[in-house]
């Protein structure tokens, strides 16, 4: 993505708030942030009428639901989420190769139907919050946590999905491999002065963009920090210095 970006465009600022009253406060705290991360608890508790306040404010769209099921039904919730006009929409790459396809071919569809830009599917490769140790022992999967990473991320490639989401330390192998327009989305970022959470697998937002992603997600160093704007802005810094 190079510099084609301003650095603070490239952060997705996750709304991870329980209501809509709690989201607009936010939004409204935070007048700088084009670009914001709606999750499973959000969109549960509002439904599309936080999208419609996003779109309101002429602010770009990161509906984070991690669709998961047979290709029947994600195919189907794709094709409902497309009408809503947003930038980028999530599907686990562990729904499969058939789901993969049919979830693309749906967000065409979908945002056809509409009148509308689709979005840019991208597939979840492993939750940032699992570790390697997690991985092998609990999942049960006998490859290493940075090789599934990348298999993940081809299989996506492969059945016409726009990009990954993906943990900071997968993210220069997934870049060298995948190529320049393969989307690399980033949660789990967290500044040196941050609380690192449940997130097993970080690096710093200069070291994300370093490493190559193209947009990074962050919440809680930001929404949770006791002044967010001078939180926004400290990170807003640190990217200038790289992008």
């Amino acid at each position: 993505m190079g510099n084609w970006e301003q650095a603070e465009q490239r952060v997705i600022v996750a709304l991870d708030v329980p209501d809509v009253e709690s989201a607009i406060a936010l939004i409204d705290q935070l007048p700088q942030v084009g670009f914001w991360k709606v999750g499973l608890e959000l969109f549960t508790s509002t439904g599309p009428k936080i999208l419609e306040v996003l779109k309101s404010r002429q602010k770009r769209i990161f509906l984070d639901l991690k669709f998961d099921d047979i290709p029947n039904t994600v195919a189907g919730a794709c094709r409902s989420a497309a009408k809503y006009e947003v930038d980028l929409l999530t599907i686990h790459a562990t729904a499969g190769r058939d789901a993969l396809k049919a979830a693309t071919e749906a967000a065409q569809e979908g945002a056809a139907k509409a009148g509308v830009q689709p979005p840019k599917l991208i597939a979840i490769t492993l939750l940032t919050s699992i570790s390697a140790r997690q991985l092998a022992f609990d999942l049960k999967i006998p490859l290493e946590l940075p090789e599934y990473a990348l298999e993940m991320a081809l299989l996506a490639q492969e059945s016409g999905l726009d990009g990954v989401v993906c943990s900071p330390q997968e993210v220069a192998q997934l870049r060298q491999t995948c190529g320049d327009d393969f989307l690399l989305v980033c949660p789990g970022v967290r500044p040196t002065w941050a609380d690192i959470g449940d997130q097993k697998r970080s690096l710093t937002p200069s070291q994300a963009i370093i490493a190559g992603a193209d947009y990074l997600v962050i919440g809680r160093p930001i929404t949770a920090a006791t002044e967010p704007k001078l939180a926004w802005k400290r990170i807003s810094e640190e990217l200038t210095t790289v992008a």
